[in-house]
């Protein structure tokens, strides 16, 4: 890290801030079994969206044994630290999801998570297979190693640990939209925030970013097609929305294969559920669509959303029939801000290693974080989590989904560094 030194209290706290990174970095390798711990009890217990409240009482009473402030119940089940240095500055936030996923575990660990649960009418079981449980025990990891060091801290930490990143159930709010309309990134006033995720298919050891859009803005849409029941040996006799919607779908991916300029950004819309009818030879009234348009570039996104508008009524309508259309936005353009990045890059490759630091191309997932973002500079990163001999790691949102938790440091460390370094800069 470089120091301008303007005066001679600033080289005093700069001569402070020089030699704790010995000691920090003892401090974190002495953690890692803590962090472990964490981890492995969050995933044998899953919790979901909005429903984490033992996963929030463990946070908080972990908070409040580091003497922090802490806020709880913030957007229903969110817990918020608030750790003061020594020094007056800036604040930062870091922020770590908490969720898990109606996912029913495969793997065979001796945490295997064996928790069930009801979710809209299924029994299902309940997995932390996105990692979520990695976070949340790395960002705990970061709060005892700083709230032990706020004597090298000019300015405030703020430690965000946020539910329902996955999405409210229906019917509710959640998530950083919710925290963001309580006020999390107020009193005191964020000037930056931070996060991370991990990834079951970069290796242990590594961190990739992207400045700018590093992960998609997600839109669900909800298409209602309203035909005319008859006989299915007499379609003449009505109006096939089955048929309709089939023209819908290859209509709707004209959009991205001839409107949109792909080699900007890419975009994706899939169709992933469709609903209509009861019987072979009954053309039903009516059918339903309910997919995920993906965007990495504002512009793109307007033009997609606009000409799907105007394209699903105009197609039925041809066909005589009638047909609506209704956009969900569950996450913006998860957006690096491009200074932001660049300046706290030279700290990820401190404590990675320059080669272990890698840029990447944008995925067309998507992360609620970008909500945050929208109000504040962020940086967001990814983790490696993948073992270093695996040839064929299980995605993330499936029954087989595996973290190398030997991972886990690094994100302590990076954390860590990054809070610090951008408040003492």
């Amino acid at each position: 890290m470089k120091y301008r030194l303007f005066s001679a209290f600033l080289f005093i706290k700069c001569g402070l801030l020089a030699q704790p990174d010995l000691q920090i970095n003892k401090q974190i390798e002495e953690i890692e079994d803590k962090v472990i711990e964490w981890r492995r009890d969050f995933h044998q217990n899953p919790e979901l969206s909005n429903r984490e409240f033992k996963t929030a009482e463990k946070i908080a009473a972990h908070l409040e044994r580091l003497g922090m402030e802490v806020q709880t119940e913030v957007a229903k089940t969110g817990v918020v630290g608030i750790l003061k240095g020594d020094y007056p500055g800036k604040t930062v936030a870091l922020r770590a999801d908490i969720d898990a996923l109606p996912v029913t575990e495969r793997n065979d660990l001796p945490f295997k998570s064996k928790v069930t649960t009801e979710f809209l009418g299924s029994e299902t079981g309940v997995m932390h297979a996105c990692g979520h449980d990695t976070h949340t025990a790395i960002l705990m990891g970061v709060a005892e190693i700083l709230s032990d060091h706020k004597d090298k801290i000019n300015g405030t930490v703020k430690f965000i640990f946020q539910p329902a990143e996955e999405g409210a159930p229906p019917g509710e709010e959640g998530g950083a939209a919710l925290m963001i309309k309580e006020g999390v990134l107020k009193n005191p006033d964020v000037d930056a925030i931070f996060g991370l995720h991990i990834d079951s298919e970069v290796p242990v050891g590594t961190i990739t970013y992207k400045p700018e859009g590093i992960m998609a803005a997600v839109e669900r849409f909800v298409i209602d097609v309203k035909g005319t029941q008859t006989h299915g040996s007499q379609p003449w006799s009505g109006t096939d929305p089955v048929m309709i919607s089939a023209k819908i779908i290859d209509g709707l991916q004209t959009i991205i294969s001839r409107e949109a300029k792909l080699t900007d950004a890419a975009a994706v819309i899939t169709v992933g559920k469709i609903s209509g009818g009861v019987r072979f030879n009954i053309i039903p009234e009516s059918v339903e669509m309910i997919g995920t348009v993906r965007t990495l570039d504002q512009d793109m996104k307007e033009l997609i959303l606009k000409r799907m508008r105007e394209m699903v009524p105009t197609i039925a309508k041809a066909y005589g029939a009638e047909a609506t259309i209704e956009f969900e936005n569950k996450t913006s353009i998860t957006y690096n801000e491009p200074q932001l990045t660049q300046q706290m890059l030279p700290t990820l490759q401190e404590v990675a290693g320059n080669e272990n630091v890698k840029l990447v191309k944008a995925t067309t997932g998507g992360e609620d974080f970008s909500f945050f973002q929208e109000k504040v500079p962020g940086l967001y990163f990814f983790l490696g989590g993948k073992p270093l001999h695996s040839d064929e790691p299980a995605p993330h949102h499936t029954p087989d989904f595996f973290i190398d938790e030997s991972g886990l440091l690094l994100g302590v460390r990076a954390m860590s560094q990054l809070a610090l370094d951008y408040l003492n800069e």
